[in-house]
């Protein structure tokens, strides 16, 4: 199965954080996984503020960002999609950069998977009738 997951589900890979389990679960084969270029920027973002907040070493945040290299991620470049993504922001009045995981998830005509609940809900309120997949609901 194609997903395009967003960086709410990408920094459970390696934080333990409340629904870790059910993100690990999309490293199956079962699944095809997908992301923009943005999700580098935001999975960076979140390891600098633990960083900052001193919950994370400089060695470990550079280990992830390391790590995060050999994941079975297809990246697409976001460049390609800006028109797609204004009009979600827009019409959603959601951020910019969340919309980014959904235009991709738009044009490449599969369900984006996220695990920020803010999101979820007003992706599952809308009528744009995108899918979007909570992180929970993941099976092997």
């Amino acid at each position: 199965m194609r997903l395009v997951v967003d960086a709410s589900v990408a920094v459970k890979w390696f934080l333990p954080e409340i629904h870790s389990r059910a993100a690990e679960r999309l490293l199956s084969e079962a699944f095809e996984l997908m992301a923009p270029d943005l999700i580098w920027s935001e999975l960076g973002n979140v390891l600098w503020k633990r960083w900052r907040r001193h919950e994370l070493t400089e060695a470990a945040a550079s280990e992830i960002l390391r790590d995060f290299k050999r994941y079975p991620l297809g990246i697409f470049r976001s460049g390609r999609i800006l028109d797609d993504v204004w009009r979600l922001a827009s019409t959603l009045n959601r951020s910019f950069y969340d919309c980014v995981y959904l235009a991709l998830a738009e044009t490449q005509q599969c369900p984006l998977v996220t695990a920020d609940l803010k999101f979820f809900t007003v992706l599952k309120n809308s009528r744009l009738g995108n899918p979007v997949i909570w992180v929970e609901e993941i099976k092997e």
